[in-house]
């Protein structure tokens, strides 16, 4: 009997809404006051700097996804650069680990978003959660990440509707925008760019599409056309929705709180609260749902490429999805987000995605070095060697502050 397989089932708008689901979340729904804390008013150029500095390593991805169009993709790029088996599970262990951490985060966020709704205990509510997302994962590839792109087409409609409810309140914002475009001072800069440092968590989650490349059809194409799509889109979006909120709310009330949106729903659009509050949940759980079959996918690449025991790369002849990969994922995330601080583990995602940028940006460089004077496969997306150069040097720089 022949061994089942991934499905490719994933063309580029499902791909895309993929990428837009694990990349556009939390993030811009909670980090607006603390960049706005660094960089005041000019808090939307802190978000297109962040966007230029992973812009490097997204396009390193997109040729990567193309040369290497397989699940656990960063540890196939690694495999490929270094040829270091230790290297290589390295890697791969870390990106599966930063999907965990990622996925034990944003379950606490969403259950503490339930907890308006439903008046359980916060484990009950993590454990509820947690098995939700578990069981859509387990569902089927195309079915989870269908319900993903539905929940993210609700996701940023939620954005859509901060931006109307801003124009609203301020009808001639087109001729306002001027107020966020930062002089040329050096103090001005100094804030934006550390404000940069912190707008850079809100756009992780493009690299997450390089692990089901394995389910993608016609990967040479749909892939660098996803991953640049989702950077184009979470960018525009992003500075968009950071200048509405940083031009109508108070920059006092802004820096103090954890949902700066909310600010926004009040006086004559105070009914869109409780519907607003609703979709920073599904916000939160497609965030959860998208990093677990993520970080399954790479546990089970590893395993079928013969890192892990061979029992983890086994596929549901029904599902097709690693239904033991999956469940080993959802009980470590839920074990962390029942005894780590939310803090902690964002802290903890964000170095380890900074380090596998690094990694795989040198991955690159070795593998274009080797190739250099020999003709490259026509079905390739190639980027020049300056690219993942600069991706690296920026990854590194940024992994260096956090450590630092």
């Amino acid at each position: 009997m022949e061994k089942p397989t991934l499905k490719r089932a994933l063309n580029l708008p499902l791909l895309t809404l993929y990428g837009l689901g694990v990349t556009v979340g939390a993030g811009i729904y909670v980090l607006i006051g603390a960049t706005a804390a660094k960089a005041g008013i000019y808090a939307p150029a802190s978000f297109l700097v962040a966007a230029a500095v992973v812009a490097f390593t997204a396009f390193s991805y997109a040729e990567l996804s193309t040369r290497f169009p397989v699940s656990a993709g960063e540890a196939a790029y690694v495999d490929a650069g270094f040829a270091r088996k230790y290297l290589t599970l390295g890697v791969g262990l870390m990106v599966m680990l930063s999907g965990i951490v990622s996925t034990a985060t944003v379950c606490i966020g969403a259950a503490e978003y339930l907890s308006s709704f439903l008046d359980l205990p916060s484990d009950a509510l993590i454990i509820i959660v947690v098995g939700i997302i578990a069981a859509l994962s387990i569902w089927g590839i195309f079915e989870s990440v269908l319900v993903a792109g539905l929940i993210t087409l609700v996701e940023i409609f939620g954005l859509l509707l901060v931006l109307y409810v801003g124009v609203g309140h301020a009808p001639d914002m087109v001729f306002r925008l001027s107020e966020v475009l930062p002089p040329f001072d050096q103090t001005v800069w100094i804030g934006i760019l550390s404000g940069g440092l912190l707008a850079f968590f809100a756009f992780i989650g493009f690299e997450d599409m390089a692990n089901v490349a394995e389910e993608v059809k016609q990967p040479g194409k749909t892939m660098p056309r996803a991953i640049i799509l989702t950077l184009l889109l979470s960018t525009i979006l992003y500075i968009s929705v950071v200048s509405i909120v940083v031009i109508n709310v108070p920059l006092d009330q802004l820096t103090a709180s954890a949902a700066p949106l909310s600010y926004l729903f009040v006086g004559p659009y105070q009914f869109l609260a409780g519907p607003f509050g609703i979709i920073a949940i599904f916000a939160t759980l497609n965030g959860g749902l998208i990093q677990i079959i993520m970080a399954s996918r790479v546990l089970y690449g590893l395993a079928s490429r013969g890192h892990l025991p061979a029992v983890l790369s086994r596929i549901n002849a029904t599902t097709r999805t690693p239904i033991l990969a999956t469940l080993i994922i959802a009980a470590v995330a839920l074990a962390l987000a029942l005894w780590f601080p939310i803090e902690e583990l964002a802290a903890s995602t964000s170095l380890i995605v900074l380090i596998v940028f690094s990694i795989v940006n040198v991955a690159l460089i070795k593998i274009k070095l080797k190739k250099s004077g020999k003709a490259e496969n026509s079905t390739f997306f190639i980027v020049p060697l300056w690219v993942p150069v600069l991706g690296l040097l920026f990854a590194l720089g940024l992994a260096m502050t956090r450590i630092l």
